[in-house]
């Protein structure tokens, strides 16, 4: 996605920002075809809590011992779940599991969360999908994790269609047990990127941001890329050296999600530097 603007001896964080390649749009204009992660439960799980309140389900403990399995084993209970509406409509018939995973999925999330959040206003965030794939689990740090999420979603027109989503998992240790204490969400945007692409592409971003306005890029090294993780490595004008890494989404936006700064003891330590304060 664009072109590196950097080669093996770095980037003059001292010129203007060279302008990227050419890009062909039509690559931001297609659904990922990334695995789907959340396949941890068989259909027979769902069969002792058929119609049963979600006060009255307690989860299997071997579900929340890990945190990374917390959010595999949410995830794959919601993987099935439909709140489709006549407003918002799709399939012909059943869709997968339909509303019995909710109050199971429910269940995952702490007291303190439950409190603030109700069921019935949990089950309505779900209005209109008839189904969800998580396609990226990454942790960033401690119990935050990033994860992003294709949903199929229903319509007034006699068609479905694909939606994507990525947020942040908070999660808390509660009894033994990890709980999802939050999730927040951000929709993504197929039409964005194409026409407007250096605020979403890592490279040009971080060249603008940290390089033009705040000058604070003396050297960029090479991008390295891992699947849909991004990083790069930068000396700073102030002598220090930097790390920053991205997550790459379904459609084609680079998301920053880490900025580190090597210590005196020459160990990576996050840090938070806000660019738009160099305007």
């Amino acid at each position: 996605m664009g072109g590196e603007l950097s080669d093996q001896n770095g980037l003059d964080a001292t010129a203007e920002p060279s302008s990227y390649r050419a890009v062909d749009a039509e690559t931001y204009f297609r659904p990922s075809c990334l695995p789907v992660l959340n396949t941890a439960i068989e259909s027979s799980f769902f069969n002792p809590y058929i119609d049963r309140p979600w006060k009255n389900i307690h989860l299997p403990q071997s579900l929340t011992l890990a945190p990374e399995k917390t959010i595999l084993h949410y995830f794959s209970i919601l993987r099935e779940a439909e709140n489709l509406t006549d407003e918002k409509a799709g399939g012909c018939g059943t869709v997968g599991q339909a509303r019995i995973p909710f109050p199971l999925a429910y269940a995952f999330f702490s007291p303190a969360c439950r409190k603030k959040h109700s069921y019935k206003a949990f089950l309505a965030s779900f209005e209109g999908i008839g189904q969800t794939h998580l396609i990226k689990l990454n942790q960033l740090e401690g119990l935050r994790y990033f994860v992003e999420i294709e949903t199929i979603q229903g319509s007034n027109q006699n068609v479905t269609f694909f939606a994507y989503y990525h947020g942040i998992v908070q999660l808390e240790k509660h009894n033994g047990r990890f709980l999802i204490g939050r999730i927040t969400w951000y929709g993504e945007d197929f039409l964005c990127v194409a026409y407007h692409l250096w605020q979403h592409n890592a490279e040009t971003s971080l060249d603008i941001k940290f390089g033009s306005w705040c000058k604070l890029i003396k050297k960029r090294w090479p991008v390295r890329q891992n699947g849909y993780v991004k990083t790069i490595d930068f000396d700073g004008t102030d002598g220090g050296h930097y790390r920053f890494v991205y997550f790459q989404l379904t459609n084609g936006t680079d998301v920053l999600v880490k900025q580190l700064r090597k210590n005196s003891s020459g160990q990576w330590e996050l840090i938070h530097l806000d660019a738009d304060g160099c305007l």
